[in-house]
């Protein structure tokens, strides 16, 4: 057996998959530097751990089940004055809100992008190598609703527990059912400073009662959700509304 297949098989032992695919190049540019053995060694060890860690970030990405990968510098804080920039693009480089398992509630009008800076919240931290999962509400309470009937809602609830950030987009978008309720109520209640959640909503705090049914239930879900939270409030016109009138304006002077 040759040196290389010989050190290729060791290497694949190993798990050494960047290790496989350069080191011949490496070595290569190693001897025309003149750069020493350890000097050689880091080279390849930093492309391994990079490839392994861009892979890393893929995964948690895809794991995530984000419906569009937003990213925060393309959305338009213009048309949101009154939102804080500066506090939220802190959050997302610093992800302190994650580390000290924090709430952000982000509330108001439909069409100013809530969804596309939960998005990107939980994009920059899967970057950062948090596990993230991102749930349309409704869906979600179906998905309660089928894990209880099968008994294994505590499973559902012990494997949510692990993530790090849990998105919860479009709450209050369909009213739940009592059953929905209550275990929207405690799905939220068993991650209470366990898990960092996002929350999205086109209702304000006080049309919540409108989705939950009760109000005890309803003032207990924000007692914990509200503890400790970053709370952002949207008020504009709708991103959406404002293209469809710029289309329309454009065809309007094409046509003249």
């Amino acid at each position: 057996m040759t040196t290389n297949l010989l050190l290729e098989t060791y290497l694949k032992s190993l798990r050494l998959g960047s290790f496989i695919k350069h080191y011949q190049q490496t070595a290569q540019d190693a001897q025309q530097s003149q750069l020493s053995y350890e000097r050689f060694l880091l080279a390849l060890a930093e492309q391994e751990v990079a490839e392994r860690e861009s892979k890393r970030q893929t995964r948690l990405i895809r794991q995530a089940r984000f419906p569009l990968q937003k990213e925060l510098a393309d959305f338009d804080f213009s048309a949101v004055p009154n939102l804080k920039q500066q506090h939220l693009v802190s959050l997302a480089e610093s992800a302190s809100y994650i580390t000290n398992k924090e709430s952000l509630i982000m509330i108001g009008n439909p069409g100013l992008g809530k969804t596309h800076l939960a998005s990107s919240l939980g994009l920059a931290a899967c970057r950062q190598g948090y596990k993230v999962r991102f749930y349309n509400t409704a869906t979600l309470v179906n998905e309660l609703i089928l894990a209880q009937k099968q008994e294994r809602l505590s499973k559902f609830l012990a494997t949510a527990g692990k993530l790090n950030l849990i998105i919860l987009d479009e709450l209050g978008f369909i009213p739940f059912s009592a059953t929905g309720a209550h275990l929207m109520f405690q799905f939220c209640s068993a991650l209470h400073e366990q898990v960092a959640l996002i929350v999205t909503s086109n209702l304000s705090f006080s049309e919540w009662t409108q989705v939950f049914g009760e109000e005890r239930l309803t003032a207990a879900l924000l007692d914990r959700l509200t503890f400790k939270s970053h709370i952002f409030e949207f008020r504009g016109e709708s991103f959406r509304f404002r293209e469809r009138m710029r289309r329309q304006n454009k065809e309007v002077m094409t046509a003249t």
